[in-house]
């Protein structure tokens, strides 16, 4: 085979902490070379369809019994010490210049979007009296900047031991035949293969044990870019109610949102990224988007998941590389989804995502009004 001598090259070595699969790489080798991997094979051939009516469920008005009943039940489960967040935390630290994005100043000095996120959760705890539990899913490029970041700033006044990183798996680029991508100076091109990586990485990593051993019952997962992702007691409490294993959130879509959002596939209401749809496709049929965040029943993450992979183009080097990903979102195929319809403006708004440079000063703002000193 023309990639046999993969296993022994020594190139890879200092990937193998990051949980590099050679095995896998090499069997996308060999579908990229005989055609078994493509872009096209990422559609899908079944039809899309909107979800039944009721599916998407909408969080109930301010000040109703139910909003009430919904919000305590969720403060009371933080106060017992159940919630735990996770931060997806992970990728090749590009889109800001080459910096880490976690740890970019936000609203001035020291007010990173890691921070942000840590003054959210100690304002939750307060309120609550509770415990949250924090893990952040670190990439090879992310790890050391984020964790320095912390010690810097001695934890953003959280205690010490209740912040836990654990690290997202690594691969390496390649050529649209299948042979190793490598920069003009003859190196890898490792990245991070997607947010799917955080079921098994969460529980091979041993984080989810010990959340389940300190009495953690439920996780929420959020992007370190969502700066509108911070933890509601509402939200939780829905997710409760539901006694589904999974809640996604959804927001109203805008014209040009870029993303995924639930249909009806094969069968079954399951988060579908606009990387599946097939040519031609109309996406507004649904009228609501995915902002990749989730609330899980911690003991449903206790196993595997065969989530999919997907070829992916994207610029290194000055020139088409690819690399194949997985999705957090097909985690809905696989367990029962609670679809929450949720805010995307004003003050209660959980969608505010920054992407880019240019996406912060758009937003900075906004984002000053959610997280006031």
């Amino acid at each position: 085979m023309p990639h046999s001598a993969l296993p022994d090259d020594p190139r890879f070595a200092g990937l193998l902490r990051y949980g590099f699969d050679r095995a896998l790489l090499q069997s996308w080798q060999d579908g990229l070379a005989q055609g078994r991997i493509s872009l096209q094979r990422n559609l899908v051939t079944s039809p899309l369809l909107p979800p039944p009516p009721g599916t998407v469920r909408d969080l109930p008005a301010d000040g109703s019994p139910t909003q009430r009943e919904l919000e305590q039940l969720g403060a009371t489960s933080i106060r017992k010490g159940e919630l735990a967040v996770v931060i997806l935390n992970g990728g090749m630290a590009t889109r800001f210049g080459g910096v880490v994005k976690g740890i970019v100043d936000v609203l001035g000095p020291g007010r990173s979007f890691l921070q942000l996120a840590m003054q959210d959760i100690a304002r939750m705890q307060r309120h609550c009296s509770g415990r949250i539990q924090v893990f952040l899913m670190n990439s090879y490029a992310t790890e050391a900047a984020t964790k320095a970041h912390f010690e810097q700033h001695h934890h953003f006044g959280l205690d010490p031991a209740q912040i836990h990183h654990f690290n997202q798996f690594v691969s390496v680029r390649l050529e649209k035949d299948g042979a190793i991508f490598t920069t003009q100076d003859g190196a890898i091109s490792p990245y991070g293969p997607g947010h799917g990586d955080f079921p098994s990485a969460f529980r091979h990593s041993g984080a989810l044990k010990s959340l389940l051993a300190l009495g953690g019952k439920h996780v929420m997962v959020r992007n370190v870019d969502n700066l509108g992702a911070r933890v509601s007691p509402l939200v939780l409490g829905h997710h409760i109610h539901s006694q589904c294993a999974v809640t996604c959130e959804l927001v109203p879509k805008h014209k040009g949102d870029v993303g995924g959002a639930p249909y009806l596939l094969d069968g079954k209401v399951q988060l579908v990224e606009q990387i599946r749809y097939p040519q031609g496709f109309d996406a507004s049929i649904v009228d609501v988007f995915n902002c990749n965040t989730f609330t899980f029943r911690a003991a449903d993450l206790d196993r595997e998941f065969d989530l999919g992979w997907y070829y992916v183009e994207k610029s290194a080097d000055g020139r088409k590389a690819v690399q194949m990903e997985h999705l957090i979102g097909e985690l809905t195929r696989e367990l029962p989804t609670n679809w929450l319809r949720v805010p995307r403006q004003g003050s209660a708004t959980r969608f505010l995502a920054v992407k880019t440079p240019e996406d912060l000063d758009a937003v900075r703002t906004e984002v000053s009004s959610l997280y006031p000193d």
